[in-house]
């Protein structure tokens, strides 16, 4: 599976701003809102942030794979974010997070999104 066919260019953010959990998913949702892929980043970001609040997706190892299945996308769709700081994400280690992967797939996406996931976090290894 090649993941940049899932991705583009200006969805590479090397210097992320944000200094919160939120931020750091408000500033890769719109970022990722350029794709011609999403059509709703409202509902995106709203969605994304349900996510998670069920649960963390700070993996450890400073990553976290913030994602979602959404309306707001008519395919899987990523965009990627660095925090050279490091941001406190919940994350399963308790420490800062520095690699952030925003996943967003849609509905109907039957484990699509899943295999995305997996395959980032078999690279991230």
């Amino acid at each position: 599976m090649k993941l940049s066919k899932f991705s583009e260019e200006n969805l590479i953010v090397f210097n992320l701003n944000a200094s919160t959990k939120e931020e750091v998913i408000k500033e890769l949702v719109d970022s990722i809102s350029s794709s011609n892929m999403v059509h709703d980043s409202e509902l995106l970001y709203k969605d994304v942030t349900e996510r998670e609040n069920l649960v963390t997706t700070g993996v450890g190892y400073g990553v976290a794979f913030p994602h979602a299945k959404t309306k707001a996308v008519k395919g899987i769709v990523i965009a990627f974010g660095r925090s050279t700081e490091g941001v406190e994400f919940d994350a399963m280690d308790h420490k800062p997070v520095k690699l952030f992967f925003l996943i967003a797939a849609p509905e109907d996406a039957i484990g699509a999104h899943l295999n995305v996931m997996a395959r980032l976090s078999f690279l991230m290894k």
